[in-house]
């Protein structure tokens, strides 16, 4: 008996982002890619990186403004742009920033210092999803 694999067919039908990386490569911080792929898939890289600058433009920039809302003790505002990016930072697999989140909408007046540390994230956080669509250029 004689089993003959098909190699080359085996590699065409691979994704755009498999081919582009192994699967043991990692090269994120807090983001993750196999996360980012099963939530909004691989099939569409266009679609994809759509959906990545969505989470940048708007999660990212409503998260990086928090700043401005301690000084005028708007828990309110913060506590609503934290509830409203965790789905987005799980989308993205940076889950430890998800949990930072949490903990910010959980204590809130006591929270200026964690936020600190969620500002820090986000500029990782950006730089990694800006990576990740390049790489798929």
């Amino acid at each position: 008996m004689k089993i003959v694999f098909n190699f080359k067919q085996k590699v065409s039908q691979q994704t755009f982002y498999q081919k582009k990386r192994s699967p043991t490569q990692t090269m994120y911080k807090l983001i993750d890619e196999k996360t980012i792929l099963q939530y909004f898939g691989d099939d569409d890289p266009q679609m994809l990186k759509e959906m990545v600058q969505i989470i940048i433009d708007i999660n990212l920039k409503e998260l990086k403004e928090l700043n401005q809302f301690y000084p005028i003790a708007d828990f309110q505002t913060i506590k609503k742009r934290c509830h409203k990016s965790k789905p987005s930072m799980s989308y993205i697999g940076a889950l430890k920033t998800r949990k930072i989140l949490e903990e910010i909408e959980s204590d809130i007046e006591n929270s200026h210092q964690l936020n600190d540390t969620l500002q820090s994230h986000l500029v990782i956080i950006e730089d990694e999803l800006i990576k990740f669509m390049n790489a798929s250029n």
